[in-house]
């Protein structure tokens, strides 16, 4: 029998999990009609993949997410730092870190902060918003082939509980589907890297009185150093319900079927130290640590996102979020070439941008796993072991110095030194406060469904120039007027030099990508702003 063939969609994604589900998100607060398809029956269950850092909370935020992701995360909101110890009842206690934002030092730089937000609570939410912006989410429901051609993606897809069988076409396909992504082992596209680093497995379970043996110090994660019993602890509600991640050795010839109850039950009381602990096991899971990425992001119509691109030690809780922001990326460019206003070659530019960044920030990964002695994690001689400082150039100071962006320093580092955010192309675009209409607002609120180009009280030329591309190109366009004067359209705080932050002049602008990215400036007067701006915009467009 054939498989019925449904009507035409412009993305297909395949995995339902953070990444695909943000894609959902993401897309569909751009307008473009999708489809997303996940295997399992529903979203995961078991606790894991919590660390949701500030750029993502601003994508999240922008996509008015933010607030029910808080919402689902109130349990664990007092929760900070990574502590180190041999067991919990002893003497020796070390504080890795005990404060993610010490001294609240972020809000100069973000509207956002961290958030720590299991993925079993995470994604419900992503659920929900996804559909409420279009997105179509069907769960079990597996991808078994796919062709492509110059027209689009021809995919056959199988529901799980019915055995049914259908098609769908789409121009593009999002390959969410994790790090042993039968969609990239389709495409032959390889991996490079370290490869496996370490293995665990996460077990969950109850104990009520451990957290009288916790008592008030609300971590993140405890690493358990006894030799005898190590391992990371984990609290799900700071009271009864907790995770502990054991080291496993397959390379030994251990296998899950020798994580039995109660052996599990012994190992979490000599770790913790509290050795008559009630203990019930109420689920485990294999998970593993690797350091890969794939050689390629794309394969004509179809591309890679998360875990599929790129796997990465658990420590600092990169991997996750780097998917996130990939899907973020290649959103809007696959709304812009889908909209007729930017030509294809602009989807070249998502494996420009984003495999730097996977390759920089998974080798920071292993490096801070390194550094943390992260239990099973042995590293190999020589590596790592050291401070590692600027977690935030990692999580929010990311660069594109080539991608659709013009007049980036080509020399500019992916993960810069220290956090430079003044307005540089390649860079994300400066956070101030403005007031409008007595709203107040962050410039990273103006980033989403448009262009934007910035300019001072006397940018009347600017605003004419943005009109001229609006006309010529098709392409969303804002153009605001920073400053005091009743004719401007957004004033910012007291005090504060728009211009003087975003590194040009009150004659100057600047052109922001829908994704908070810097993509031109003009850091002075031009001659003649139309055509500069128009320039840029075929740049950046693949457009004549």
């Amino acid at each position: 029998m054939n498989p019925t063939v449904e009507d035409r969609v412009p993305v297909l994604i395949v995995g339902g999990s953070l990444v695909g589900l943000s894609a959902s998100l993401f897309l569909g607060r751009l307008g473009v009609r999708h489809l997303l398809v996940e295997k399992h029956a529903d979203t995961s269950r078991h606790p894991r993949g919590r660390g949701n850092n500030v750029r993502t909370m601003e994508l999240y935020r922008v996509a008015g997410a933010e607030q029910p992701i808080r919402e689902a995360a109130s349990v664990l909101a007092a929760n900070h730092g990574i502590l180190q110890a041999p067991s919990l009842t002893g003497e020796e206690q070390e504080w890795l870190f005990k404060e993610i934002d010490p001294g609240g030092g972020l809000a100069r730089f973000s509207p956002s902060a961290w958030c720590l937000c299991s993925q079993n609570d995470l994604e419900p939410v992503l659920v929900r918003c996804a559909r409420e912006h279009g997105g179509a989410l069907r769960f079990s429901t597996e991808l078994v082939s796919f062709e492509q051609d110059a027209q689009g993606v021809t995919a056959v897809l199988r529901n799980r509980e019915t055995g049914e069988r259908s098609t769908v076409q789409a121009d593009y396909l999002i390959a969410a589907d994790g790090p042993r992504s039968p969609v990239r082992e389709r495409l032959g596209i390889g991996q490079t890297g370290p490869g496996d680093l370490f293995h665990n497995v996460s077990i969950t379970f109850r104990a009520p009185a451990l957290a009288d043996v916790v008592g008030d110090r609300h971590f993140i994660a405890c690493y358990l150093t006894n030799p005898e019993a190590d391992g990371a602890l984990l609290p799900v509600d700071n009271r009864a319900e907790w995770v502990f991640h054991a080291p496993w050795h397959p390379d030994q010839g251990e296998t899950l079927e020798d994580f039995t109850d109660e052996r599990c039950i012994d190992h979490i009381r000599r770790a913790t130290g509290a050795l008559d602990l009630d203990v019930e096991i109420t689920g485990k899971a294999p998970w593993h640590a690797a350091e890969r990425v794939a050689e390629r992001y794309a394969a004509g119509r179809v591309f890679l996102a998360g875990d599929s691109a790129h796997e990465m030690s658990p420590t600092g809780a990169f991997g996750s979020n780097t998917g996130i922001q990939d899907a973020h990326n290649l959103a809007w460019k696959l709304a812009a070439v889908l909209s007729g206003s930017a030509g294809p070659d602009l989807l070249a530019t998502y494996e420009a941008e984003r495999q730097p960044v996977a390759r920089e920030t998974s080798a920071r990964a292993s490096a801070r796993s390194a550094e943390h002695s992260h239990p099973g994690y042995v590293p190999a001689p020589g590596a790592g072991g050291g401070r590692q400082r600027g977690v935030l150039t990692v999580a929010l100071g990311y660069c594109y110095p080539q991608g659709a962006v013009v007049g980036a320093d080509p020399e500019l580092p992916v993960v810069p030194e220290q956090l430079r955010l003044t307005g540089e192309p390649g860079t994300r675009a400066p956070h101030m406060w403005l007031r409008a209409g007595g709203e107040r607002r962050s410039t990273l609120d103006l980033y989403e469904r448009s262009f934007v180009l910035l300019s001072g009280s006397d940018g009347d030329m600017w605003r004419t120039a943005a009109k001229g591309a609006v006309q010529r190109f098709a392409v969303a366009l804002d153009c605001y007027l920073i400053g005091t004067e009743p004719d401007d359209d957004l004033a910012p705080e007291e005090g504060v030099d728009w211009a003087e932050r975003h590194g040009t002049t009150p004659e100057g602008a600047v052109l922001v990508r829908p994704d908070g990215f810097v993509a031109w400036r003009a850091e002075g007067r031009v001659a003649d702003p139309e055509a500069a701006l128009a320039q840029v915009f075929a740049s950046l467009l693949g457009r004549d």
